[in-house]
């Protein structure tokens, strides 16, 4: 097995939470204790204002679970490269420059400092929303939106309490978080065209200050010191299948969800730890791995549909706003999803 990674080594991301019930996949790993020892800061509590003007706290103590976890995103990806690697040969930094498709199955020639060819009888793509190595095979992945991140990380002045807040607004949402390492997040989620357009200003902190909570929330970083804002993806979208002759897609490759979710990083372990149970099954001739790999996403993607109509359809206060229209009504965007849902199958 041979696993490819462009970066040379994990880089400073964004920040990341996981549920509670992630414990279950990482025990599962044989990686629970390794987590607990990498410093990552449990999560108490999620504070909200959404749906009204007045901030609601959920309390972690009503989780079965236990209480999510705020992420060292850096030592997180470290720890997991460093597992996978002990079963396959990494190469980083390294890319699938192209692929192509042989008689035995794949021809791989990866780019990077050391230029590789390698022949494989399964590709497994784990390369985020793009799903770029299985363009061929699997076509482009469809988007369910136009959702953008814009997020800036500031130093904290002191300790912070280990709680995470979204508030909506006219034009979007906010998420902040204190990470692990003495920073706190501050992101605000729109739609691509709506910040384009001039509809949604991406002056963070000044934006931040100017909302009452969140200022609040926020008031134990110094703001004065935050890094440069920056831009990312967080549509929601899916490739047809998951699956096909000889190729599995996992993580962001095969679906990708809204940040509102908290449900990517549970998503790519999930269906990590699952590609590997085909693999071997495909490996050692059973036909039927690869459909039943993809067969037991869809569940999960209808899932997401529905909670994602669910939560914006609690918030109700700009129903004229271009990114709530969008949103608005639980029953139209089911369907909408439903039907594109069906196309996409086939």
């Amino acid at each position: 097995m041979v696993l490819l990674d462009r970066a040379a080594a994990p880089a400073d991301r964004i920040g990341e939470t996981l549920p509670a019930a992630a414990r279950r996949l990482l025990g599962a790993l044989g990686l629970w204790e390794d987590f607990l020892k990498d410093g990552h800061s449990p999560c108490h509590a999620r504070r909200s204002v959404w749906g009204g003007g007045e901030p609601i706290t959920l309390d972690a103590m009503c989780d079965p679970d236990g209480p999510g976890w705020r992420l060292d995103r850096r030592r997180f990806e470290t720890r997991l490269r460093a597992a996978a690697a002990k079963g396959a040969l990494l190469l980083a930094p390294a890319g699938a420059g192209s692929v192509t498709r042989t008689d035995g199955g794949w021809r791989i020639d990866a780019d990077g400092p050391a230029p590789a060819r390698i022949e494989a009888r399964l590709l497994i793509d784990a390369s985020g929303r793009g799903a770029r190595p299985l363009r061929a095979q699997a076509g482009a992945p469809v988007s369910a939106d136009r959702l953008i991140c814009a997020w800036l990380h500031a130093p904290l002045r002191a300790e912070a309490a280990s709680v995470t807040y979204t508030e909506s607004a006219e034009d979007g949402w906010w998420y902040s978080a204190p990470l692990p390492d003495g920073r706190r997040l501050i992101a605000f989620h729109t739609d691509s065209d709506l910040a384009r357009g001039g509809g949604a200003s991406l002056r963070l902190v000044e934006r931040a200050l100017a909302t009452p909570s969140l200022a609040e929330t926020v008031a134990d970083a110094d703001l004065a010191k935050a890094s440069p804002m920056r831009l990312c993806a967080a549509h929601g979208g899916r490739l047809a299948s998951a699956a096909g002759p000889g190729w599995l897609a996992v993580g962001d490759a095969a679906m990708s969800f809204d940040p509102l979710s908290s449900q990517g990083l549970f998503h790519a372990l999930y269906t990590g730890m699952k590609s590997g149970e085909a693999t071997a099954l495909i490996l050692a001739g059973d036909d039927d791995a690869g459909p039943a790999f993809a067969a037991a996403l869809e569940p999960v993607w209808d899932a997401y549909l529905f909670h994602r109509a669910l939560y914006y359809g609690m918030e109700r206060r700009w129903p004229d706003a271009p990114f709530w229209r969008r949103r608005l009504g639980a029953d139209a965007i089911s369907a909408r999803a439903t039907r594109q849902g069906a196309a996409a199958r086939g």
